[in-house]
């Protein structure tokens, strides 16, 4: 299992929005995300930044995610949610979610 934490800006004026999407999150995208071996899957909101975890249990999580990405209800679903976002200045170049380092783990 691989444990996964990323960051992403909201846009200020776009968080009861966010918010409001997240309240009711259409059940083939969470389908999807299940197909793709994903779960325990959350996401936090701190100020103007989004904490998103969750863990991957399959074999090959960028193949897993392009799968996702291929998905049509995904797809519409990040129509949805890609405008109340923005990339924070740590993201990688062409880096939406920015991938954050794991510094400790307690088990």
């Amino acid at each position: 299992m691989k444990r996964v934490a990323q960051v992403i800006r909201v846009r200020p004026e776009m968080l009861d929005e966010y918010r409001a999407l997240h309240r009711d999150v259409p059940q083939p995208v969470l389908d999807q995300l299940r197909r793709c071996h994903i779960a325990n899957y959350s996401i936090h909101l701190l100020g103007d930044r989004l904490f998103s975890y969750f863990e991957y249990h399959g074999e090959d999580l960028a193949a897993d995610l392009a799968r996702m990405s291929a998905d049509e209800a995904t797809q519409a679903w990040w129509k949805l949610t890609a405008p109340c976002q923005q990339p924070v200045r740590e993201a990688a170049p062409g880096e939406w979610w920015a991938t954050m380092e794991q510094v400790f783990l307690m088990e």
